[in-house]
């Protein structure tokens, strides 16, 4: 029931927030309708928290149309993250948090997608995925946010080597998202390590596996499935994590010997072999 107040209020808040912006412009419902190609009902619910929920793309346009300098986004996303069951909402907050991130995954984790690579992936989930696919596509790319700035987290991504064979989207998506793998293990904070086909550990096959270290040193591990993740924050258990990420990293390729490979399935099964990464 909490939770639900919760979403209400926001979305009442974004609501009350529009109504105040559009009066204070001097513009009818209709008005600022007709400047956003939306029907005057459709303002309406906007403000009296009824009807469809709002999208990311409607808010930036309010946004534009009522010069709120961004705010109705950024409303939005605290609304959108309200949407999300609690443990990804939970991890999500530890890894926008975290100081360094280790990730190992069998596909191209979220942090390093490139936009083609998303959209292929929730095209092809449309079977088990809830929601606008531009929402949920903006929201990903979003949360790249964090590796930005003038201080970003250290990361460390253990790759198995069938992410890189696993064609998602076609040949060009998967060419232009090793490129960005390739560009990023020249950021100084990025290392890149796949785990090559013929490697003996196989604790964390068949599952996704995250450890973020907070700025108190503090460490969070999370592993992640199609339907559903788990939180770990037990000493005991962050421990055994820590244990098969380190063995995971030690029986991948050296970040040099990654790249090379990585230019080779490009070259070998994508045909576009790439400029060396500036």
């Amino acid at each position: 029931m909490a939770k639900r107040l919760e979403q209400g209020s926001l979305r009442e808040l974004l609501g009350k927030e529009v109504r105040r912006r559009r009066t204070e412009a001097g513009l009818t419902q209709q008005q600022l309708g007709n400047i956003i190609h939306v029907v005057d009902s459709r303002i309406a619910q906007i403000e009296t928290a009824t009807g469809a929920k709002v999208t990311y793309d409607l808010c930036a346009a309010l946004d534009a149309a009522l010069g709120t300098g961004g705010l109705l986004s950024e409303l939005y996303e605290h609304l959108r993250k309200e949407t999300l069951p609690d443990w990804v909402r939970r991890f999500l907050d530890l890894q926008a948090r975290a100081r360094v991130i280790h990730e190992f995954s069998q596909i191209i984790p979220g942090l390093v997608q490139t936009e083609a690579y998303v959209r292929a992936l929730f095209e092809s989930g449309r079977v088990y995925a809830n929601g606008d696919l531009e929402e949920k596509l903006a929201f990903r790319l979003g949360r790249q946010e964090i590796l930005k700035g003038s201080n970003p987290p250290w990361l460390w991504i253990v790759l198995d080597e069938s992410a890189l064979y696993r064609e998602v989207g076609g040949p060009e998506v998967m060419n232009e998202q090793l490129a960005r793998l390739l560009e990023l293990g020249e950021h100084p904070r990025v290392d890149v390590q796949v785990l090559p086909f013929n490697s003996r550990e196989l604790a964390a096959i068949g599952s996704n596996l995250s450890l973020v270290t907070l700025p108190n040193g503090e460490k969070v591990a999370y592993t992640e499935g199609i339907l559903a993740g788990l939180i770990f924050e037990d000493l005991e258990d962050v421990t055994r994590f820590t244990v098969i990420y380190d063995r995971l990293r030690a029986n991948a390729l050296p970040p040099a010997e990654s790249a090379a490979l990585i230019r080779k399935v490009m070259e070998e099964r994508y045909s576009c072999p790439p400029s060396d990464p500036i």
